[in-house]
């Protein structure tokens, strides 16, 4: 499996942060043309593509899906004799490797009527899914699947949750501290609403659990001995139902509040996923690109790699799980085709 390092770390070293696919998709899609794969590229904008391979004539019955991008900020890549390490390596690169190696076992085992798609974005407001939503797969056969790689750590999700990201704003007036009554602090109304929402149950499932809620940010006032003109927070929720619910109980509680205003910065359902017997099953936390996606197939969601690996300074992935990545999706390749 040397090769399959030596072709990991190359992909590493193209930077690919999002909205810089361009080098990356030309490189693997290259590498799918070499393969025998019929190849196209579909821009969502200048200089970002999203990558879509067939392998054979038959009508596509099931696609392997994962994303080109990474998060900042780029580093470059390096191996011992256990993992490969770089950005990308856990998420999502390594997961793109051991997809195309496999995708190069089944045809040279003659196997036909599936696709690679990876797409950009992800890892931002997942642009790349959407945008291919909108023109579909294409020519497909009954029974489609999608197979979404994520770092599961070579468990096959049962599912994963949705989110509701949301930015509040809330007004208040200055004043100094030693006379609150003369002011009313934005921190403290702001303060109050966040234990007002963490206090309510936003919803359980026997697949996914809680769902949480998470306050990514928050900023306000001008000193410490003055009562704060305004604040503001991003509230994050990991939903485990239906996503447009949730919105709707908390535009009824903010609109209780003619001083605060609010911003939805997206929003996707949870996703229940097919599972194949043999592999262990678990739920993730965590979203990917399946809800924008529907048409383009059942999900199935399986990688190699961490998520507690994802996007930190010290990414890597374990040799051992690609190579077994390699051989999974081959097995679920034999058995969904």
């Amino acid at each position: 499996m040397d090769n399959l390092f030596r072709y990991l770390r190359e992909i590493v070293d193209i930077p690919s942060v999002t909205g810089e696919e361009k080098a990356v998709a030309e490189r693997v899609g290259s590498d799918l043309e070499a393969m025998g794969l019929d190849v196209r590229f579909d821009e969502i904008a200048p200089g970002r593509p999203n990558l879509i391979a067939r392998a054979g004539a038959d009508p596509t019955r099931l696609w392997f899906c994962t994303h080109l991008d990474t998060v900042p900020p780029f580093f470059p890549s390096s191996e011992t004799d256990k993992h490969i390490a770089g950005r990308g390596s856990c998420d999502a690169k390594g997961i793109l490797a051991a997809m195309l190696f496999a995708a190069r076992e089944l045809r040279q085992q003659g196997a036909s009527g599936f696709g690679l798609v990876f797409t950009v974005g992800e890892e931002v407001d997942s642009a790349g899914a959407r945008y291919l939503e909108k023109g579909g797969p294409g020519d497909t056969a009954e029974g489609l699947h999608l197979v979404c790689g994520e770092p599961t750590e070579g468990v096959m999700a049962s599912g994963h949750k949705g989110t509701l990201r949301t930015r509040i704003a809330v007004r208040g007036k200055a004043a100094h501290s030693s006379h609150p009554e003369a002011g009313d602090s934005a921190i403290h109304r702001l303060l109050a609403l966040i234990a007002h929402l963490q206090s309510l149950d936003w919803g359980s499932s026997e697949v996914l659990g809680s769902a949480t809620l998470n306050v990514g940010l928050i900023s306000g006032g001008v000193a410490g001995n003055v009562l704060a003109p305004s604040a503001e927070a991003t509230l994050y929720w990991r939903l485990v139902g239906e996503a447009e619910p949730a919105r709707r109980r908390l535009e009824e509680i903010l609109a209780a509040d003619e001083k605060l205003s609010f911003e939805h910065v997206g929003q996707n359902d949870a996703v229940l996923c097919r599972t194949l017997p043999g592999f262990k099953v678990a739920p993730m936390s965590y979203s990917t690109d399946i809800p924008f996606m529907p048409s383009w197939g059942t999900p199935l969601l399986i990688g190699p790699g961490s998520i507690h690996d994802a996007h930190t300074a010290h990414e890597h992935v374990l040799k051992s799980d690609l190579v077994d990545a390699v051989a999974y999706y081959q097995r679920i390749a034999h058995e969904l085709l």
